[in-house]
C-alpha cells in the first residue's frame, strides 16, 4: 500500500504496526518503514486499525508529536487497557499526574546529567572489563551476549544495588517481560510474578536495612507509596535500562560497520580517526535508528484537542505518537535522510539530546536517556580505541532481527577483528 498514491488513504485505517506480517507478527527492519515517510509528508495524521483491533491515529509530523506527547488531555493512564506491552500499570510508563510525579521523583535526581557525568568512570571501567572478557574468549564473538547486553545489565544492576548471584534470573525475566509476540501470555505474566516477587522481598528488606544504593532509597523514601507502585519503579528501571541500551549499542555499531561516511568506506573507520566526533555521531544515531517502542505507547484523549496541524482529536480516541517518523521531518531536521555526525555539535548537552525524539519528550520522557546515551558513547568508544579493524563476519541483511518485542534491534551480531 503507497499512501502518496491512495488519497482514500487518509481517511481508510490502515493496518498498525506497519511493518506487521499475515501471521500478525510485527517484524520492522534497520530502516524505518518508507510508509511513515508517506504518511507524513503527504498527510500528517491519518487512521489506523491495530493488531488488538481498536483504532486509534497515527501522529507523524514532529510539531504535532512533540504536542500530543505534553498534551496533559492525552492519558497514558487511561491508554493501559489498550497497550501492545502488558504489566505496565503503577510504572512511570503507566501514570499521569501526581501519581506519575511522586513515583518519579523518587529516583530522577540519579539520573540527571550531573548524576550520570559523576558515574562516567564507572560506565567506562564497566564497559572496558566487559569487553576485556569478550577479547579474552577470542573472535569470532558476539557482539550483543559477549559484551552490550552484559555490560548494560551490570550497570543498571549495580546502580540499582541487585545482589550479583541473582543478575541472570533479571537477564531470562526482563527479555519475556518485553516480547509480546513470542511467548504466551501466560508465560510473559509468569515472569513478570516472578520478577516481582523477587523484587518486593528485597525492597522490603533494604527498608530494614538500607544498603546506600538505589534500592533502597526507593524502598525509604517510597514507603508511603503502594506496594505496586513501588515494585514496578525498578522493573521499569531494570528492562528500560539494560535492553534499549544493549539493543541501540548493537544497532549502532552495524550502521556504523556498513554505511559510509566522510570519505571513508565505513563510519566506523571515520570514527576511528575522528574520535571527536562520536558524541554527536551517537545523537545522530539515536535520531536515525531509535530501537525504543516508539510507536508502543498510545494515549487517549480525555477531551476534545487540537494539533499545532489543525488536526482535531476527539475525547475518547487512541493517539499514537510517532517518534520515529517525527525523527525525520524535514521540518525540524534539514536532509534528514543524510547521516550529518555535526547535526548535533555541542550534543553533549541536555538541550541538544532533546532536540530528537527518541527519548520521548514532555512529563513521560526516558528517565534514563542520560544513562543510556553516556553507555553507548561509552561502550563504541571503547570499542573504537580498542578493535579499531572490527568488523561483521557475516552480510548486514542476514543479520537476525528481533520479532514481535518492545524494543528493536538485532538480536545477534557476529564480529570479528584482527
Amino acid at each position: 500500500m503507497t499512501v502518496m498514491k491512495d488519497p482514500a488513504a487518509a481517511t481508510c485505517p490502515i493496518r498498525h504496526p506497519l511493518d506487521l506480517g499475515p501471521d500478525g507478527v510485527n517484524r520492522p527492519g534497520l530502516y524505518l518503514n518508507e510508509l511513515y515517510h508517506e504518511i507524513r509528508e503527504a498527510y500528517g495524521v491519518v487512521p489506523v486499525v491495530r493488531a488488538n483491533g481498536t483504532d486509534a491515529k497515527l501522529v507523524t509530523r514532529y510539531e504535532d508529536v512533540k504536542a500530543a506527547l505534553r498534551d496533559p488531555l492525552l492519558s497514558r493512564e487511561k491508554a493501559l487497557p489498550f497497550d501492545d506491552v502488558s504489566g505496565l500499570e503503577g510504572t512511570i510508563l503507566g501514570l499521569d499526574g501526581a501519581a506519575h510525579a511522586a513515583v518519579r521523583g523518587l529516583v530522577k535526581d540519579h539520573f540527571t546529567p550531573r548524576a550520570i557525568e559523576a558515574r562516567r568512570t564507572e560506565i567506562e571501567r564497566c564497559a572496558a572489563a566487559q569487553l576485556q572478557v569478550m577479547i579474552g574468549r577470542g573472535a569470532p564473538a558476539d557482539l550483543l551476549a559477549d559484551f552490550a547486553l552484559p555490560f548494560a545489565l551490570e550497570l543498571i544492576c549495580d546502580l540499582l544495588g541487585l545482589p550479583e548471584a541473582d543478575r541472570a534470573d533479571f537477564h531470562r525475566w526482563s527479555e519475556a517481560f518485553l516480547s509480546h509476540s513470542n511467548l504466551s501470555q501466560e508465560e510473559a505474566e509468569a515472569s513478570l510474578f516472578a520478577m516481582y516477587g523477587y523484587l518486593a522481598g528485597l525492597l522490603q528488606q533494604r527498608r530494614g536495612a538500607p544498603a546506600g544504593d538505589l534500592l533502597s532509597q526507593i524502598a525509604v523514601n517510597g514507603a508511603h507509596l503502594p506496594e505496586h507502585q513501588l515494585v514496578m519503579l525498578p522493573i521499569a528501571l531494570i528492562v528500560g535500562g539494560w535492553e534499549t541500551s544493549a539493543s541501540s549499542i548493537g544497532t549502532f555499531t552495524q550502521v556504523l560497520l556498513t554505511h559510509p561516511y566522510g570519505g571513508y568506506d565505513s563510519a566506523y573507520r571515520y570514527l576511528v580517526d575522528h574520535p571527536d566526533d562520536l558524541v554527536g555521531a551517537i545523537t545522530e544515531l539515536e535520531r536515525m535508528f531509535s530501537t525504543t517502542a516508539a510507536d508502543a505507547m498510545p494515549r487517549y484523549v480525555t477531551a476534545d484537542t487540537t494539533l499545532p496541524s489543525g488536526t482535531h482529536l476527539s475525547e475518547g480516541e487512541l493517539v499514537i505518537s510517532s517518534v520515529n517518523a517525527a525523527n525525520y521531518d524535514p521540518r525540524a531536521f534539514a536532509d534528514p535522510h543524510t547521516m550529518n555526525f555535526a547535526r548535533f555539535a555541542r550534543a553533549a548537552t541536555d538541550t541538544d539530546i532533546e532536540r530528537h525524539l527518541s527519548f520521548g519528550y514532555g512529563i513521560h520522557h526516558c528517565i534514563g536517556r542520560h544513562l543510556g546515551h553516556g553507555e553507548v558513547v561509552a561502550a563504541i568508544g571503547l570499542l573504537l580505541r580498542e578493535l579499531p579493524t572490527l568488523r561483521l563476519t557475516v552480510a548486514t541483511e542476514d543479520i537476525p532481527r528481533k520479532i514481535g518485542h518492545a524494543v528493536g534491534g538485532p538480536t545477534h551480531l557476529p564480529v570479528a577483528w584482527s
